[in-house]
């Protein structure tokens, strides 16, 4: 009998996919819950998944992994894709398509499946890295490849005695430690303010308490180690941050986004944690790299991101950009002060051991040990190719006036 392992949430379309999946097939289904900080009841999911008749399941905790091997990397790359987004979601689904990946070998199986839609990104960033790791796995997508909607799976639940809640789901939610994505129901109405039911992670800006927050991280090597002084590790400093922030409005990401399968779609996001590291780490590399380094890195960074969020994180090039990235955060060490206000965080104060700042020479006091005059030579040099192009331009326009009159005159 074949044998399929199949990514689980507990909701609808996983839940009916157990048992279209044995029936199409004529399979033996082995379920995977990858724990990536989705607060849920993953003994509940377990549970269901059995009851099924599912002949294994496996739930993995894989938070601290997800921590240090994804958002670590992803906080050293200042990665928002369109400036926007933390790729909270997208960071997730590589991993938890290498835990299906290792769960299939383990089990023998032939094929892995996930309860992705044709339109989304994520069967994208699932296929593409279950492909990449395990070329020898067939990939099945039930949802995409039989047009399975909420009504189909509904009367295929009743018709064969699957207990399934039915609840009015006014969005479509997924969350991970590092964000909260939101979308659908009233979202799609892009000329509406996004309805205060749709956040839970964070205070309306307009509610946040009236009196600042100051909060303090320590990075090593681009890495956040302390949380006002205090050494965490990434998973409590990152659940720390999101619950503090959280409560101060901190966060709350509205935009219209491109899809990779080109559609344009209304994103509404919660990353109370995210918006602070990235801009506290942003803020601590301009305080350590050169000019050259940052201009470059910032190129890099925008590439990293996007192939992060088009599920390219196998992809060679996604691997020369790590090295690049990792070779820069050697000097990225020291600690940045945030203020946290009704809905924005701002860098206020900031050290490094790295720091590339001279107070003797920034200074406009006397004692400064700048040598001001160098700056007319320096002046001269640097306007060179803008005074030498001025020039020749004043001196091609008066001849073409002086043609022009003389043609005129004829």
């Amino acid at each position: 009998m074949e044998k399929i392992v199949l990514a689980y949430s507990g909701g609808l379309d996983t839940t009916v996919m157990i048992k279209w999946l044995a029936e199409k097939y004529n399979a033996e289904i082995v379920t995977v819950t990858v724990n990536v900080g989705q607060q849920e009841d993953l003994k509940a999911v377990e549970d269901k998944a059995l009851k099924l008749g599912v002949s294994r399941h496996y739930n993995i905790d894989a938070t601290k992994e997800f921590v240090e091997d994804y958002v670590f990397p992803a906080i050293q790359a200042n990665a928002l894709y369109q400036e926007k987004y933390p790729l909270s979601t997208a960071l997730a689904r590589p991993l938890i398509a290498a835990k299906l990946v290792e769960v299939a070998r383990k089990e023998k199986a032939s094929a892995v499946a996930h309860g992705c839609t044709g339109k989304g990104n994520d069967q994208v960033r699932f296929e593409v890295s279950i492909r990449a790791l395990a070329p020898e796995l067939t990939v099945l997508a039930p949802v995409r490849k039989w047009g399975l909607t909420r009504d189909k799976e509904i009367e295929y639940a009743q018709k064969h005695g699957i207990p399934v809640i039915l609840k009015e789901a006014s969005y479509s939610i997924d969350q991970n430690l590092w964000g909260r994505s939101i979308e659908s129901g009233p979202l799609e109405h892009l000329d509406t303010e996004p309805p205060e039911d749709a956040f839970s992670w964070t205070t309306s800006p307009e509610k946040a308490p009236d009196k600042p927050a100051y909060l303090t991280v320590k990075f090593e090597e681009g890495v956040p180690i302390a949380l006002n002084g205090e050494e965490l590790d990434g998973v409590t400093l990152i659940e720390n941050l999101n619950r503090i922030a959280g409560a101060h409005g901190i966060g709350r990401i509205d935009h219209v986004e491109d899809r990779v399968v080109g559609l344009k779609s209304r994103e509404v996001y919660e990353c109370p944690a995210a918006a602070c590291l990235l801009e506290a780490h942003r803020d601590l590399e301009k305080l350590v790299l050169t000019r050259h380094e940052l201009m470059f890195k910032q190129y890099v960074d925008s590439q990293w991101s996007w192939l992060v969020y088009s599920g390219l994180w196998e992809d060679p090039l996604k691997k020369d950009l790590d090295a690049f990235i990792k070779t820069s955060q050697q000097r990225v060490s020291g600690s940045v002060k945030l203020k946290l206000f009704k809905g924005s965080v701002k860098t206020v104060a900031r050290s490094s051991p790295f720091s590339l700042y001279d107070l003797r020479l920034a200074t406009y006091d006397v004692k400064s040990t700048f040598d001001q005059s160098a700056s007319e030579g320096f002046i001269e040099i640097w306007g060179l190719p803008t005074k030498v192009s001025s020039q020749l331009l004043a001196k091609l326009k008066s001849a073409t006036k002086e043609s022009e009159v003389s043609e005129d005159e004829k």
